[in-house]
């Protein structure tokens, strides 16, 4: 079978058409949504070809080798993108020209630093380009096309950025530097020290070093020493220019956590914290199969129970005269509110005791750079403004402030709070260039949407609106318009709109189906699109802006045994909830010869996807695909499969998010009741053979509903699950369920080892050993739980070197193959 695979992967070439076919077009652009009243027909696409695990499980690469990280060249002649090597997890950066047809090739290794330039950054004139290639920098004269390289070592460059003045800064280690293009001249614009700042020669410290000095004429001769070489080199620095400014120091035991350096190339903002290692103290993971032939450990990061809260001391450097101020957060509305104060209250007096709140200053810190596509310090373009984006460390107020530089003071702009949480995402903002004022994304009014602040009128207009989202927002050159996709046209369908800033009128850009994400060409005329379907992987499209031009598919390189195989497009439907107003979307996929009035009712399986916030009824290629292809060798056996948007899924806005606020594992039992009742009225399922799978997120609610709905399912698969959330890691767990010495009620009330007792049907645990998002103890423990329960009909399948995501297609195999066991023994 492996030989045929590759056989199969070798024949997939990839091909290139700059004219593609409306059937191209049309096949993408199909519609997954079934009608709001489902009615499913009866069907005959029985086929001779069988779908088999051992296809499904191996290397993803038999499907195809998709275009990845897609990129326009500098000109717009071009396009750039990655492609999995064949049989190697490497990647390989490939190039397409637009108007030569097949014209498509692996960019050699010898010229990989020519066009490897995806993060480049820009001068305000668009005419010259600068990048980091392996740790050093390279710049391009965009009229010319004339490439230099400016540094050759081993130190690794970052934060580049064009000043106004024509200089390239970037950062160093520490050490924020800047270069003349034309004379090559290099200096130090701002040095930082963790360390406190030399003083020269101090007191004595206690009476015997005072005696000492006191008595002993050669400590005194040291000392004046001392204080002579510290007074000169701290006149050099101050009086001699041809030397570096002094450095600022930030303290010791601390960490830069976020730096930005004004385009003026005279300011700086800094925020700092206490160093704090990722890693939990004595939190290692053992390895069991290794080179050495003996156990190593591994150090893993540490657990929510542990976690202790991250605050940013935030400074204004002034790098002309070398001075450094402190910024305080109390300009911020509700800096110092007691926002938990109810839950500690509920918690508290589960303890017998009262909780008196009172104002505090809450940690607040700088948002994360990744959680701000934008980025999370933005200046004007003339550096005389900033914009900072904040957040609070107890995940409950989102800030975006202006700086008064006359009075080192933070501006409120605007303030998102959120009685559950601030969403990690949607935290993108910007200036508008020539205009005093920013454009920021927000779900104020329950869903992402785009709003424009007027600092001079201190208004604020919003652009998008509706029960849709917005995300992947790119602002044009000259600031008129704000690109973005979003799911108008129904939840799981996201197309390229954009909108005028000045108006507010927008307009649809693509209208493929599916999935589509985009890059602005740098002519800002075209968009090079990432497009997929239920049926194809991710392709590569171009589609003029503003003509009816169609959009021409570029890459084709999904291999032919794939297409050959009789996959089914899963219908979406809206699964009516019984305990809110909004459906529960869900992906319905019918067995072969289907019959809605069969006396024997089907068996089914319902698959919950992982990550908690995560969308997976959607039009296009799913990322679960070795699950798409595994329920479709389902349909194949005769079993109806659904796989459901729960609450708490993303793509549904703030309320579907927060449902699941200090209560995850309860909103989301309620609707896999809900689409197995519906199942039962609406496509001939027999309730009682239902049975259920999934893995982290999808293995934690297997859990919660085989312990608190038994009965619900006859079986249940647990993949790498969560039993405990107070082992699990701050960033994600704190959000939705507090801290656990803050909110013990919650961890108790979202933890399924708390609720094992309740099992009565068919478990399988299937537990990666070197996990380290999910831990191994996590199923480690629950195992003895059940043990000491006297639980029997559980089991438990080990995978000794399986991280989180599975790796080896050996594991997938063995996985799938214990999971399509325990349905037909229980379900059939």
């Amino acid at each position: 079978m492996k030989t045929k695979l590759y056989l199969a992967i070798a024949s997939a070439l990839l091909t290139v058409s700059c004219a593609a076919t409306d059937s191209d077009v049309t096949e993408a652009s199909g519609n997954d949504y079934a009608p709001a009243e489902y009615q499913p027909q009866a069907t005959s696409t029985t086929s001779d070809q069988r779908i088999a695990l051992t296809q499904i499980m191996a290397d993803t690469e038999w499907v195809a080798r998709s275009p990845e990280n897609p990129y326009w060249s500098y000109d717009g002649n071009a396009v750039f993108f990655e492609r999995k090597r064949e049989g190697s997890p490497l990647r390989d950066l490939h190039s397409l020209l637009l108007n030569q047809q097949d014209e498509v090739a692996k960019v050699d290794i010898a010229e990989l630093h020519e066009h490897d330039y995806s993060n480049a950054v820009y001068n305000d004139n668009r005419d010259m380009q600068a990048y980091v290639f392996e740790g050093n920098i390279f710049v391009r004269n965009l009229q010319s096309g004339q490439l230099r390289q400016l540094t050759r070592d081993s130190e690794n460059k970052s934060n580049l950025q064009f000043l106004n003045d024509g200089r390239l800064a970037f950062r160093k280690n520490h050490t924020f530097m800047a270069v003349d293009l034309d004379s090559g001249f290099t200096e130090t614009l701002a040095s930082l020290r963790m360390s406190r700042e030399p003083q020269g020669v101090t007191e004595p410290g206690d009476y015997l070093a005072r005696e000492e000095v006191d008595l002993i004429e050669y400590n005194q001769v040291q000392r004046r020493q001392r204080q002579e070489r510290h007074e000169r080199q701290q006149a050099l620095q101050e009086r001699n220019p041809s030397l570096a400014p002094k450095p600022f120091y930030l303290g010791e035991g601390k960490q830069v956590a976020e730096v930005s350096l004004s385009p003026a190339g005279t300011k700086m903002l800094v925020a700092v914290t206490d160093s704090q290692s990722w890693r939990g103290e004595g939190d290692l993971m053992p390895r069991y199969v290794t080179e050495s032939g003996r156990i190593e450990n591994q150090e893993v990061r540490r657990r929510v129970a542990d976690a202790e809260p991250v605050h940013h001391e935030l400074y204004l450097l002034d790098l002309t005269s070398g001075e450094k101020s402190a910024l305080s957060y109390d300009s911020l509305p509700g800096f110092d509110e007691d926002v938990l104060a109810s839950v500690r209250e509920e918690n508290y007096a589960e303890r017998g005791e009262s909780y008196e709140s009172e104002p505090k200053e809450r940690a607040i810190e700088v948002i994360s750079r990744w959680s701000a596509g934008q980025g999370n310090i933005n200046w004007t373009q003339d550096g005389e403004q900033v914009a900072i984006m904040f957040r609070a460390w107890d995940n409950k107020d989102r800030w975006i402030a202006t700086l008064d530089f006359d009075n080192a003071e933070l501006v409120n702009q605007h303030r998102l709070h959120d009685e559950a949480w601030i969403n990690r995402i949607f935290n993108d903002f910007d200036w508008i260039p020539g205009q005093n004022a920013i454009w920021y994304l927000s779900e104020e009014d329950g869903y992402s949407h785009l709003y424009v602040r007027d600092l001079d009128s201190a208004t604020t207009r919003q652009l998008t609106q509706g029960q849709y989202i917005v995300d992947e927002v790119t602002m044009s050159q000259a600031g008129d318009f704000l690109y973005y996709h979003a799911n108008k046209p129904s939840p799981g369908n996201y197309e390229i709109y954009r909108v005028a800033i000045a108006s507010g009128e927008q307009q649809q850009l693509t209208d493929l189906g599916g999935i589509n994400s985009a890059e602005l060409s740098p002519a800002e005329d075209q968009l090079l699109i990432t497009h997929s379907s239920a049926l194809r992987p991710p392709e590569l499209y171009v589609q003029p802006i503003g003509t009816s031009g169609q959009a021409q598919r570029l890459t084709h390189t999904i291999s032919r045994e794939f297409k050959s195989l009789p996959w089914k497009r899963p219908d979406i439907v809206a699964v009516p909830s019984n305990h809110v107003d909004e459906p529960i979307y869900s992906r319905v996929y019918l067995p072969d010869n289907f019959d809605p009035n069969r006396a024997e009712q089907y068996p089914a399986v319902v698959f919950i996807h992982g990550a908690g916030y995560l969308q997976n009824a959607h039009g296009g290629w799913s990322n679960y695909s070795r699950e798409f292809m595994f329920h479709n060798k389902l349909t194949q056996q005769g079993y109806v499969v659904l796989d459901l948007d729960f609450r708490g899924s993303r793509g549904y806005g703030r309320d579907w998010r927060t449902a699941v606020y200090r209560q995850m594992g309860w909103p989301e039992v309620e609707d896999l009741v809900d689409v197995v009742s519906w199942m039962g009225e609406n496509v001939n399922v027999d309730v009682e053979r239902v049975g259920t799978y999934g893995g982290s997120y999808g293995g934690f609610l297997t859990f919660m509903s085989l312990f608190n709905e038994p009965g619900l399912f006859k079986a249940g698969a647990a993949l790498r699950p969560v039993t405990d959330w107070a082992h699990y890691n701050t960033g994600y767990t704190s959000n939705i369920l507090n801290l656990p010495q803050d909110d013990a009620i919650a961890y108790r009330r979202s933890s399924p080892i708390y609720f094992a007792e309740g099992l009565e049907d068919a478990l399988l645990i299937s537990a990666p050993m070197v996990d380290d998002n999910v831990f191994f103890q996590d199923s480690v423990r629950l195992v003895q739980r059940l043990i000491e329960l006297e639980k029997e009909d559980f089991e438990t399948a080990i995978f000794p070197v399986e991280p989180h995501g599975f790796v080896q297609p050996s594991s997938w195999l063995d996985q799938y193959r214990r999971i399509y066991k325990l349905f037909e023994d229980n379900l059939k």
